[in-house]
């Protein structure tokens, strides 16, 4: 008898067997069901080795109250004296409440545990249609496939078979599932059965053997008449039966239901007929198919049906299969339908998803199956469905290095087991690592977790998934390495023409080149070979993710070469961060960038520091530049210097622009491409002023040291006094100077010329930097005119002379460098021209409509293609920007907000001022800036600017990706290019040339 307020020794025994509610178990053992075996001790230490013993307890009380008096005995009977009854039994019921249910519903079902034959230890589709033989009709299917299901987690829970065995079982069963559920059907409809030959081609992980305990089962149908029949009434009849069979597997009945059957895979998805001919099939296959449909074809199996048919497609379609590596943009769409399931997970549970979180088993699949398909076209011994399998045969033909392969092996392994675990408890289809402690424990103890079960869970589960997340990347590139490296006896190596082929796969236009970069990169004993060894594995993933990766391997050869004995930059490389990965963005998107850092490339250091890539202020600018040109003893080496700071000021703006549009692993993309091109515009704009400042200090300096007789100053013009300037335009200006005091104007004059010709020579004189082109032709009477006036000279000239694009171009007047007070006195000249008071008069308005309409038809470019014209073409630079200044010339002296030099600016203050409708002033802006966008990256791309879209496909390819379209989509930028810019154009209509001013 057990003393008030002690605990009894059961509660105690119980407790240091693992139960964790042992006040409700120790009520459990006293039920009278379990009195013969209550004192037994090999019961308690067997529900004590279970993963929740609590559960397999209430569970065997169940199935005992379930028997009658001669059942219950000899259930009894069987589990004290028979260990492997009690093993399997006890197992299952720790470990799977449905099946406990099960157990609960069908006592007798435990039958069905008490085998133990050889034959039952590894059983085939063979046995598993034995034990679904008496089903008849949808119910007593379940009750079997159940039945069977019971031996098959036994197995699994006890040890004796492993994942991979479990994986196969559970295919198996499916497999005669499937042809015990077609058999029903026809069974159900004889006459439709005898019109057409129907085979069913598993799919998934049903047709690459390693299926979970709960999992759609993906089929493809296909079926030809019998006998010579008609064609369409044998697809109606074959269409009735494969509908049938999966809702014999699929609907719920009182048993429940066994698995959906999911035939999406199917050509043209669910939109698709269901069941097609073989030659259908085929046609589909040949014509329309995208590369994941391959990569699905990889596991396709006839599992039921007519096993001709099945065999006949599958070797049909497996040809298809494996030159699908041969398709466009083949491992970039196979990375991204990766990349879309990862997007598509809840941000909620991505950190539980087990199968399509990052490190989860999708990844080792995705990285497997692209490793397959690249090199199965010339290696047979690849053409395996299960990945497993795949996966060993990848490390025998030296695909994969063998380390990484044993690695993710062993992952795959451990992730999969914690997979059927979860799934096994409930029979419910789901890849959620459960949050609940308890659930948690029981996970863990399943897995064989018995000290500390959670803490040991999550550590291994960490563990694993990080494995999986380093390798399965670089699983595909570091075998490259190996393939032009000196190995160990004994080790497999990638052959010339299998890296060959990978590297086509990736994308290098000529693989035998960049293998040659691979083994001068990675070859020798230095510290530098080393880093590099470790490194190229991931630079090759982010360069085969540009549209030139033969310019990005080729571009990081230069630079390594370059500064490869240099300690801070192998510290640089070494951290495998942010600093790599940018510097592979920046390599691989086009050639202006590269060549800026190869011009001096300690520039690369830019891409290590945080805050690198943020363009530097004018004042920054102007104060390194003036002091570097105070530093130089002549004016072409204070130019030099102050031409440097440009270029890698350049460097420093293109490489943040390719960053931030291409996205990092860590962090993405910049979602407003207005907040790109403003930075752009304003890095650029204020890089150049300050080189312009630095020039006129040089040129003075060298003729009159420290004051010019005249004062100067420069005005920015057109899209450098918007602030608007892309990487390849030139500075468009007007010189400004006033005598001073006591000095004569014609003096004045010629001191004012010879400092502009000799800025202009300064800024121009071949160096290895990219010059600074000034450009002065919109100074009053353009080129006839003088190159720089006094600013009276400009008063009287514009207060006389000056025409409507004058006042226009003067909408874009800003100070820019040289005597701040003198500008400020020019801008004030030229307020009224360009803000004229009530406006511009009829006359004016039809004047600039007549300029812009001869503009269109006189400076198009002869054949160029003007719905692609970004600057002339229609709804492009040019058609914004005049209605906006249209806008600016006729209400800016009554809108304050409309009195600034750049184009958005001004569009968002004449929608303030109601002047334009929300919709008109998002478009107009939309069109602008992917106009802008174009031109900067056609320039990033080619190295020099253009106004339309390349023609080089590779080229156009690569301002796709600055523009954020995915590979195989530059049909996609051009249409929705053409499709914004009608849409501006008819807005310019409207407001430009319409009466709505």
């Amino acid at each position: 008898m057990t003393v008030p307020g002690r605990r009894s020794s059961t509660f105690t025994r119980l407790l240091r067997h693992g139960f964790t509610d042992p006040s409700a178990s120790e009520r459990l053992l006293e039920t009278p069901e379990l009195a013969p075996v209550r004192s037994d001790p090999v019961l308690l230490d067997a529900l004590g080795a279970t993963a929740d013993p609590d559960l397999a307890l209430l569970g065997l009380v169940r199935i005992v109250e379930a028997q009658d008096t001669d059942e219950r005995r000899a259930l009894l009977d069987t589990l004290v004296t028979a260990k492997p009854l009690r093993d399997r039994l006890l197992g299952v019921l720790g470990a799977s409440e449905a099946l406990g249910d099960h157990l609960a519903r069908h006592p007798r079902d435990w039958h069905a545990l008490v085998t133990y034959e050889a034959a039952d230890l590894h059983p085939g589709v063979a046995e598993f249609e034995r034990g679904l033989a008496e089903a008849t009709d949808p119910v007593t299917l379940r009750v079997a496939y159940r039945r069977c299901l019971l031996a098959i987690a036994a197995r699994d829970v006890c040890g004796t078979t492993d994942m991979a065995e479990t994986a196969a079982e559970l295919a198996d069963l499916a497999t005669a599932t499937l042809r015990a559920a077609l058999a029903i059907a026809r069974t159900a409809a004889p006459e439709d059965a005898a019109q057409c030959r129907l085979a069913v081609i598993a799919m998934g992980k049903c047709g690459g053997h390693e299926l979970n305990y709960v999992s759609d089962v993906d089929v493809i149908f296909v079926a030809e008449p019998a006998d010579g029949g008609d064609e369409g009434k044998a697809m109606r009849a074959a269409s009735r039966l494969a509908a049938h069979l999966m809702r014999i597997c699929s609907e719920t009945t009182v048993e429940g239901v066994i698995w959906p059957v999911d035939a999406n895979l199917r050509p043209e998805g669910r939109n698709g007929p269901l069941v097609r001919t073989l030659s259908s099939h085929l046609a589909y296959y040949q014509r329309w198919a995208k590369t994941w449909e391959f990569q699905a074809l990889l596991k396709a199996r006839p599992v039921a049906g007519d096993p001709e048919l099945g065999q006949d497609y599958v070797e049909a379609v497996s040809p298809l299969v494996w030159q699908a590596a041969e398709r466009d943009n083949f491992v970039a769409d196979v990375q991204k339908m990766r990349r879309r399931v990862v997007d598509n997970i809840p941000a909620a549970q991505v950190e539980r998803e087990l199968k399509l979180g990052p490190g989860g088993l999708r990844d080792v699949e995705f990285a497997v199956q692209l490793l397959q398909l690249v090199h199965g076209r010339s290696d047979a011994t690849l053409h395996s469905g299960t990945t497993l399998d795949a996966l060993a045969a990848l490390a025998a033909g030296g695909y994969v290095g063998r380390a990484d392969a044993a690695q993710l092996d062993e992952a795959y392994r451990f992730l999969r087991a914690m997979e059927h675990r979860i799934q096994l408890y409930r029979l419910r289809r789901t890849h959620l690592v459960p949050e609940d402690e308890a659930d948690l424990r029981r996970l863990g103890r399943s897995l064989g977790l018995r000290t500390e079960p959670v803490v040991s869970l999550n550590k291994e589960w960490k563990r694993h998934a990080s494995v999986v997340r380093r390798l399965h990347e670089k699983l595909f590139y570091r075998p490259l390495l190996d393939a032009v490296a000196q190995l160990a006896p004994g080790e497999t190596r990638l052959s010339a023409r299998a890296a060959a082929h990978r590297l086509e796969a990736l994308g290098y236009a000529d693989p035998a080149a960049a293998l040659r970069h691979l083994e001068a990169l990675s070859s020798g004993v230095s510290r530098k070979a080393a880093i590099q060894r470790t490194l190229l594995p991931v630079l090759l993933g982010w360069f085969a993710d540009s549209a030139d990766p033969d310019a990005g391997l080729l571009g990081f050869r230069k630079v390594s070469d370059a500064l490869g004995k240099t300690p801070w930059y192998l510290r640089l490389l070494r951290d495998e961060g942010a600093a790599a990965e940018n510097l592979a963005r920046v390599l691989s998107a086009g050639r202006l960038a590269p060549d800026l850092l190869l011009r001096a490339p300690e520039a690369v250091a830019i891409l290590g520091d945080p805050d690198g890539l943020v363009p530097r202020g004018r004042d920054h600018l102007e104060q390194e530049v003036l002091a570097a040109v105070g530093r130089a003893e002549t004016a072409e080496g204070a130019v030099a210097a102050a031409r440097g700071v440009r270029r890698r000021e350049l460097f420093r703006t293109t490489a943040g622009d390719l960053i931030g549009s291409y996205g990092t692993e860590d962090s993405p993309a910049e979602e407003d491409p207005g907040a790109l091109v403003d930075r752009v515009g304003n890095a650029v704009t204020d890089l150049n002023a300050a080189t312009i400042a630095g020039a006129l200090r040089a040129a003075v300096r060298a003729e009159w040291g420290d004051t010019l007789p005249t004062r100067f100053a420069v005005i920015g013009m057109g899209r450098f006094g918007g602030h608007e300037l892309s990487y390849g335009s030139d500075a468009d200006v007007l010189f400004v100077h006033e005598p001073r005091e006591g000095v004569d104007e014609q003096e004045a004059a010629k001191a004012a010329n010879r400092v502009v010709a000799e800025m202009r020579r300064l800024l121009q004189v071949p160096t290895a930097d990219p010059p600074l082109l000034i450009d002065a032709d919109l100074r009053p009477e353009g080129k006839s005119g003088p190159m720089v006036r006094t600013l009276k000279s400009y008063e009287a000239y514009y207060r006389r002379w000056s025409l409507v694009w004058e006042s226009q171009a003067l909408l874009r007047a800003e100070v820019m460098a040289g005597d701040a007070d003198l500008g400020a006195r020019f801008i004030e000249i030229v307020d009224p021209l360009r803000y004229p008071v009530e406006g511009l008069g009829d006359d004016a308005v039809r004047e600039i409509r007549r300029l812009k309409a001869r503009m269109e038809s006189e400076r198009m470019p002869r054949g160029a293609d003007p719905t692609l014209h970004t600057k002339l073409g229609r709804g492009g630079l040019s058609d914004v920007e005049w209605t906006v200044q249209l806008l600016q010339m006729q209400h800016g002296w009554d809108e304050p907000g409309l009195r600034t030099t750049r184009t958005r600016q001004a569009l968002a203050a004449a929608h303030a001022a109601g002047l334009i409708d929300t919709e008109d002033a998002s478009i107009l802006d939309e069109a602008w800036v992917l106009a802008t966008r174009v031109r900067n990256g056609v320039m990033l791309v080619r190295g020099r600017a253009g106004d339309t879209f390349p023609s080089d496909g590779r080229e156009l390819a690569a301002v796709g990706r600055y523009l954020g379209y995915e590979p195989g989509h530059v049909g996609d930028m051009l249409e929705d290019y053409r499709r914004l810019t009608r849409r501006a154009r008819a807005v310019v209509e409207e407001l430009f040339y319409g009466a709505h001013l």
